[in-house]
């Protein structure tokens, strides 16, 4: 029988990225569909030279971001609204964004006007305070001064006239801010992602697209990719304590965000580590640890967080779910540079911990993921890396850490997870989350 090993291993070269694949390549075959003389073409493709020219010129700037804040004085302030996933701050949202629509879609404004987005709702006597965020395309005819006061002249006369909100104006704050500040607040919200590619039915692991796991981090040691983790703020990663076995020191790790390992979106130094205090290899119980990185990342389209589920949140047998990471494409195989997918559903422990399977080694700490038949499973290098859940509002929630299993997408082997509801309380502990 294989030994039963955490999804890693001690040899650098195999710490790299998911599971067996089928590769496809696209061929273009292009043909002509009629006669161009080269005059027309050449006047075409003049045309389109100077139409890029002329937008460039117009539009090239970048966009302009402007904080709101004001208070509501008939919506009495629930602690729900602190969560951005709950019902009661998406419906908020919903209510905020649509009303910020309507204002700027109906203005001179609307071919600039680009978004809003609710990013916080604070308290104030006991009502909502309102923070949000609005993004307008920037032309270069544009007097910044001027299109600041038409921005908050046009929503302050809509908040004045509009009938559902009573607000309470001596609150009202309008504020430009900057760029970087202002994308990450657009893009806090947990568990969501701008590039969405479905299908559960998919043998072996697939390609990411940019931007559609944004909360995967990459954990290396000098330059090499070691072990997956979860980006859950700004400051925190969650991840399995068993890649630490080498070493523990922060100075030795480092952390990469991107869809490839050789070309990173961003990276962080490491500032701390935190392993579970009654984690003890090669005792499968208690794999997992948190980093807090050296400074802040800052959220965008493609580096988000991925939603911390509650202690009471239950992920029944037969779910899907995804494991992502770079690790092998096989036990002991290649690993390769793109990030890796793989579609794969919640076994229930009593299946789990059968004859067959592995026979009582799974505790309430642990979740199985996979299939019975094998065919998809997490590898080496892949430890520490997500396994993700989407409930019924298109939110991700992290359900798992890829932690061990009997090496890769064996039959009655599934891939074996730290369960994260199991440890909710300790990552609150640890990191205020």
């Amino acid at each position: 029988m294989a030994r039963v090993q955490p999804r890693r291993s001690e040899e650098p070269e195999r710490w790299t990225a998911l599971h067996s694949r089928t590769e496809r390549k696209t061929k273009i075959k292009l043909t002509r569909c009629g006669k161009i003389t080269l005059g027309l073409l050449t006047a075409v493709l003049a045309a389109v030279v100077i139409g890029l020219v002329a937008y460039f010129a117009a539009c090239g700037k970048a966009p302009f971001y402007y904080h709101v804040s004001f208070k509501v004085n008939n919506i009495d302030y629930d602690s729900k609204f602190a969560k951005p996933y709950s019902e009661e701050y998406m419906d908020l949202n919903k209510r905020i964004v649509s009303l910020m629509n309507e204002t700027f879609h109906e203005s001179k404004l609307r071919k600039q006007y680009v978004k809003a987005h609710t990013v916080q709702v604070s308290k104030a006597k006991g009502k909502v305070v309102i923070h949000a965020v609005l993004k307008f395309k920037a032309c270069y005819k544009n007097n910044v001064e001027k299109f600041w006061n038409s921005v908050e002249t046009i929503l302050y006369q809509k908040l004045k006239s509009q009938t559902g909100l009573l607000i309470d104006f001596s609150s009202f704050k309008f504020s430009d801010i900057a760029m970087p500040i202002a994308e990450d607040l657009l893009n806090t919200c947990c568990g969501r992602r701008t590039i969405i590619h479905g299908g559960y039915k998919v043998a072996g692991g697939q390609d990411a697209e940019d931007g559609e796991w944004p909360w995967q981090a990459s954990l290396q040691q000098n330059s090499v990719h070691r072990c997956g983790a979860t980006l859950i703020s700004n400051n925190w990663l969650v991840t399995a304590a068993h890649c630490f076995i080498g070493t523990a020191n922060p100075k030795a790790w480092k952390v990469s965000f991107g869809l490839l390992l050789s070309k990173p979106q961003a990276q962080r130094a490491v500032k701390n580590i935190i392993i579970h205090e009654n984690y003890s290899y090669p005792v499968h119980d208690n794999d997992i640890a948190v980093v807090r990185l050296s400074s802040p990342v800052l959220y965008k389209s493609n580096i988000r967080r991925a939603c911390l589920p509650e202690a009471t949140q239950k992920f029944p047998p037969n779910s899907d779910v995804v494991v992502t990471g770079w690790g092998t494409l096989k036990s002991d195989g290649d690993s390769p540079n793109i990030l890796q997918k793989g579609n794969v559903k919640i076994i229930d422990s009593k299946t789990c911990n059968s004859g067959k399977a592995y026979d009582g080694m799974i505790t309430p700490g642990m979740l199985c993921a996979g299939f019975l038949e094998g065919r998809v499973d997490a590898c080496q290098g892949d430890s520490g890396g997500p396994l993700v859940n989407e409930d019924s509002k298109g939110i991700w929630f992290l359900a798992g850490i890829v932690s061990w299993g009997d090496e890769c997408a064996l039959p009655n082997k599934p891939g074996v997870y730290t369960r994260v509801t199991h440890y909710r309380d300790w990552i609150a502990s640890k990191t205020g989350l």
